[in-house]
């Protein structure tokens, strides 16, 4: 079993790790030390100044206009857009005097009720009374998503290139062979959780929003630096946001969306604009997802002490329960063999491995049915020049990389180093094999 006990002791203040060079990683203190690296690495700063956030919300913007006089119609029909079945509802209660009384009673009774069923399965799953924002933060595989500069980040997976998204979601795509840098906003790109490249595509990006998911084209021989909001695809279903979580099968063709507040993942056709719910019963959501690299399985983590893994077959699934608490993330071997997943809550790694047959996991060690510690990040001390460091602890995301040979892994470490320095933990685990 892996354990931080392994790993070489945390570099000495001032120092930062800048690459890897024949399986070393190398550190330095300034710019001077980059320019001297073989390969500098890219280096890039955005200043929080810089970065202008959404002044209010569109719910909000209609505070902008004069008032006017509008019928009971026009403000019922902007109420179900706005509200749906529940704002047709509260309109209809509060325009009493032009309404019929039996018609605004009725309206308030069953809008109280579905209050009480709202408030009793918000019980269930707490998660239900939270914001979009909050429930984003809280589900995000970012650390402190709600004050991060850097809110999501993705790595195009068969060319150098990048999308970054910032605070003001907004999302900066950088490829070092290029010196322009396009930037892609549109006015529903909002409170942004995830981005995905689209496998074996140069120009398509998957964007989580909180009402929509965006799919961008953006050519990567253009010039321009803003493509126009029309090179975007908006995708949204009812019941169905925010959306904290996305990914593309291997081969692109199918793209899946998740929603804490939704039971149901959406598997989207995206070049016809269409999509299958997958709904399952318990869980009170999905929070997040991954694809296996060889298409076959495709992991969804619900908000409640239980995981789905999905066989792509005839989409049928099997649920793994939690002990202590939800799965907070996953990642895939290359071959889709083995999967890798965290327990919020927890300092360990945990790994299951799958038949060639689909949906019928057994594990290396304990059984079928079980899945078995490969990894313990438990808080472990070092001794260096500046005192001793405290590295380890809960698990916020992890990622395996294509050959199989390291996994990174995020932590969310101490509370009181968090809030008191800029820098996150990351550990790399060398030769990872279970």
């Amino acid at each position: 079993m892996c354990s931080l006990a392994l790993f070489p002791p945390p570099l000495p203040s001032g120092q930062t790790t800048l690459c890897e060079s024949n399986n070393q990683l190398l550190s330095g203190t300034n710019t001077e030390d980059r320019l001297k690296q073989e390969s500098s690495p890219l280096s890039l700063y955005f200043p929080r100044e810089s970065l202008k956030l959404h002044s209010r919300t569109e719910s909000s913007s209609k505070a902008a206009f004069l008032d006017h006089s509008e019928t009971l119609w026009m403000r019922s029909a902007a109420a179900w857009r706005d509200g749906g079945f529940t704002g047709l509802l509260n309109e209809i209660t509060n325009s009493h005097t032009e309404v019929p009384k039996w018609l605004s009673v009725s309206s308030g009774c069953i809008l109280a009720l579905l209050r009480r069923v709202s408030s009793f399965h918000g019980s269930l799953f707490p998660h239900l009374t939270l914001s979009s924002e909050d429930m984003i933060a809280e589900f995000s595989q970012v650390l402190n998503w709600s004050d991060c500069v850097v809110r999501a980040f993705a790595w195009h997976p068969h060319t150098d290139k990048f999308a970054v998204v910032l605070l003001d979601d907004s999302i900066k795509i950088y490829n070092p062979k290029s010196a322009t840098t396009p930037t892609l906003k549109h006015r529903l790109q909002r409170s942004v959780a995830a981005v995905q490249w689209k496998p074996l595509c140069a120009s398509a990006l998957a964007v989580a929003c909180q009402n929509c998911l965006l799919i961008w084209h953006v050519d990567p021989c253009s010039l321009s630096t803003r493509p126009s909001s029309g090179c975007a695809q908006v995708l949204s279903h009812p019941g169905h946001s925010p959306v904290t979580s996305i990914t593309w099968s291997p081969s692109g063709s199918l793209l899946v969306s998740a929603s804490p507040v939704d039971t149901a993942m959406i598997v989207w056709d995206v070049a016809a604009e269409s999509c299958v719910p997958l709904q399952r019963v318990g869980g009170g959501g999905v929070t997040f997802l991954s694809w296996s690299p060889d298409g076959s399985h495709v992991l969804a983590s619900t908000p409640s002490a239980l995981f789905r893994v999905w066989e792509t077959r005839m989409w049928t699934c099997e649920r793994w329960p939690c002990v202590k608490g939800r799965c907070q993330s996953g990642c895939w071997s290359p071959d889709g063999s083995r999967l890798l997943f965290t327990v919020q809550g927890e300092a360990v790694i945990y790994g299951l491995t799958f038949t060639d047959t689909p949906g019928v996991p057994t594990c290396t060690s304990k059984g079928p049915q079980a899945a078995a510690v490969v990894a313990d990040l438990s808080e472990t001390t070092f001794n260096t020049p500046d005192g001793d460091i405290i590295v380890g602890g809960e698990i916020q995301s992890l990622a395996w990389d294509p050959r199989g040979e390291r996994l990174a892994v995020l932590l969310k470490g101490l509370a009181q180093f968090f809030f008191s320095s800029p820098f996150m933990s990351i550990s790399v685990l060398h030769r990872f094999y279970f």
